[in-house]
């Protein structure tokens, strides 16, 4: 399962633009909350006792003197008569803002005079309170206005300055492996680190290239100089194979020496697969019949079994064609059994062909556990070589990655270990290698 990608950038940054202007618009919201409300206390404040000591400075110096009540500036003398509203009996010295005095908002100054006892001057602010929240309605309108013009504008604008990116990035994402002559290009509206970027991936590529051409260029050359060599050795220990009166100690040697040479011969011809482009592999291939090579196969690794309490039992062969070369599958599966014969002692070491192309091993050994089946993977994966294991896991790996293949390994109860060889990649019609 693959890892789930990050957000693009481009809606990365607009996400934390608008995060920035929805804390803008809080803190500037609650700075001019607070300062209203500050001015608008220090307002009621000022005006109230600037009324509060008219009136009782008044009503100290003029024994007549009435206050008449207006219709938003109303006196009370607080005390338990009926004629007091609940709502200021309990209130303090001082002042108080949005007091519900019958059923209208006011700001009540609560003072205790010397003559006239507690008074309360209550100034009806209901209607300004009406107006503050129609004008708080609209200031908050216009700030969301304001954030969605400025996401969408941001959003417009990020999207045109991170579109080179993203194209820069979608042409590096198109590299494809193994493919000569590829590169990557800037959109000419992009920035000058985008250049810087662009110029880096090509000069990468064209010393992967190089090194890639050199590497192929060496196995090929080296693998053709070792081919003459080993088909001399081969014909050698061919022509001493067929003398009847050779000694039966001698021709025990010359077997090995045979059997040696011809492994050298398929590793030969498996780093001169690796060596060639898979789309170069077609003039190797051919029609291989898998139900006619495995018993070849099986054959041909008897003898690595020598005295151990072993057998080998073939549980299906489905009749299935495959279009391959030849040595690479017989080296394939070859090296399998070899690894299953040489890591048991004695049992049955069971293969199946599937119609599907699946060739399955699996031996009696003393099996793997699930971390070192891991550590096979990794090691696979690196490309480390096992020097206990013929042409090793890891080759056929490599080998598996360059033909559509697939290989794996799990272990089995009680003990044991199962070998998967999926060959299926190369069946004809599937879009692997075909003939050209």
């Amino acid at each position: 399962m693959k890892p789930r990608r990050p957000a693009p950038l481009h809606r990365r940054l607009v996400w934390w633009m608008l995060a920035y202007l929805a804390l803008i618009s809080l803190a500037v919201f609650s700075v001019g909350n607070y300062v209203h409300e500050h001015a608008e206390h220090s307002a009621w404040r000022a005006l109230l006792n600037s009324e509060l000591d008219s009136i009782v400075n008044h009503i100290e110096h003029e024994p007549h003197y009435r206050w008449q009540d207006s219709d938003t500036l109303r006196l009370f003398t607080v005390d338990d008569s009926g004629q007091v509203p609940a709502s200021l009996r309990a209130l303090h010295p001082g002042l108080h803002d949005g007091v519900m005095v019958n059923g209208r908002s006011s700001a009540v100054m609560v003072r205790d005079t010397r003559n006239q006892g507690r008074l309360a001057l209550v100034l009806d602010i209901n209607d300004f309170h009406e107006l503050e929240q129609f004008a708080t309605r609209w200031v908050l309108l216009a700030g969301v206005l304001m954030i969605i013009v400025t996401v969408v504008m941001a959003s417009l604008g990020v999207s045109r300055l991170v579109r080179p990116l993203s194209s820069l990035a979608q042409r590096i994402d198109g590299l494809k492996p193994g493919v000569a002559g590829q590169r990557v290009t800037v959109d000419r509206r992009g920035s000058s680190e985008l250049y810087v970027i662009a110029d880096a991936v090509n000069d990468y590529l064209d010393r992967n290239e190089r090194f890639v051409e050199r590497e192929r260029l060496f196995i090929s050359t080296a693998s053709h100089e070792l081919r003459t060599p080993i088909a001399v050795i081969t014909g050698a220990a061919e022509l001493a194979l067929d003398q009847p009166d050779l000694p039966a100690r001698a021709r025990q040697q010359m077997q090995r020496v045979h059997r040696t040479a011809q492994g050298v011969e398929q590793l030969i011809q498996l780093l001169l697969v690796l060596a060639r482009e898979p789309a170069r592999l077609a003039a190797l291939g051919e029609r291989i019949a898998l139900d006619q090579l495995v018993p070849e196969i099986i054959e041909d690794h008897r003898h690595l079994m020598g005295d151990k309490e072993m057998r080998i039992e073939v549980d299906g062969l489905a009749q299935v064609d495959i279009f391959a070369p030849l040595g690479v599958v017989q080296a394939a599966i070859g090296n399998l059994l070899r690894n299953a014969i040489e890591n048991s002692g004695r049992g049955t070491i069971h293969i199946q062909v599937s119609p599907a192309a699946v060739v399955t091993l699996q031996d009696p050994g003393h099996g793997m556990s699930p971390e070192e089946i891991a550590a096979v993977h990794a090691r696979m994966a690196r490309g480390d070589r096992n020097e206990q294991s013929g042409i090793g896991l890891e080759l056929i790996a490599k080998l598996c990655d360059h033909l559509g293949w697939a290989l794996q390994i799990e272990p089995c109860a009680p003990r044991g270990t199962r070998v998967i060889l999926d060959l299926g990649a190369s069946r004809p019609g599937s879009g692997g290698m075909t003939r050209s």
